[in-house]
């Protein structure tokens, strides 16, 4: 078999981008919008396509939303593993770095905020937005007891520390995010390592 010429594979992958404009521009729509603002019209004008291109990769609305979710959660994910990894070998360091990502862009930006208050608007009204919402952070949660356990908080209190520290994180995210003249992302860090230090070892 022979390579594919430029032009033919041009063309393979432009169904990808398609629905990938698609999808990015739902997350758009949905920050500047909001759930109630979305169609079909909108979102295909935003992305530059044909109204009838997104039944063709999508059920509808709602999935295109539920593939929004999960293409949000994995940057965020990504965000988060990227600030894991600049911050070295030390667990300690590696946990803050985790921590504290959220209370910097791109995790804490107005356009995140806005797409990730809408899809939270759906959690109790969509059960496919409350099966990813359910996946996503149990996802987080999973990161985060590992970071914990390396970090040496004692076996027993990783699941409880895991859900509180999620908690914690997300109250300090949305208010930085709504108001960053209440506090900084730097203060917002501080808070978030003083509660850690309770559930964490004496450093040696």
């Amino acid at each position: 078999m022979t390579a594919a010429s430029p032009a033919r594979a041009s063309f393979v992958r432009a169904p990808d981008a398609r629905r990938q404009s698609l999808i990015e521009a739902c997350a758009a729509g949905l920050a500047v919008r909001g759930v109630a603002g979305l169609s079909v019209r909108s979102i295909c004008a935003d992305a530059g396509v044909s109204p009838g291109l997104l039944r063709h990769y999508f059920a509808g609305i709602d999935a295109l939303v539920a593939a929004t979710y999960g293409h949000v959660g994995e940057q965020v994910s990504a965000a988060l593993a990227a600030a894991v990894a600049e911050a070295g070998a030390s667990p300690r360091a590696r946990l803050h770095a985790y921590v504290t990502a959220s209370f910097r862009p791109p995790i804490a930006a107005p356009e995140l905020l806005a797409t990730w208050l809408a899809f939270w608007s759906l959690v109790k009204t969509d059960p496919e937005i409350a099966r990813l919402h359910g996946e996503i952070y149990a996802a987080y949660r999973v990161e985060l007891e590992q970071l914990l356990a390396d970090a040496g908080v004692a076996a027993a209190d990783i699941r409880l520390a895991a859900i509180a520290v999620t908690a914690l994180v997300d109250g300090l995210w949305l208010e930085l995010s709504l108001d960053a003249q209440v506090f900084t992302a730097a203060e917002a860090g501080a808070m978030a390592e003083r509660w850690l230090a309770a559930w964490l070892p004496p450093s040696a």
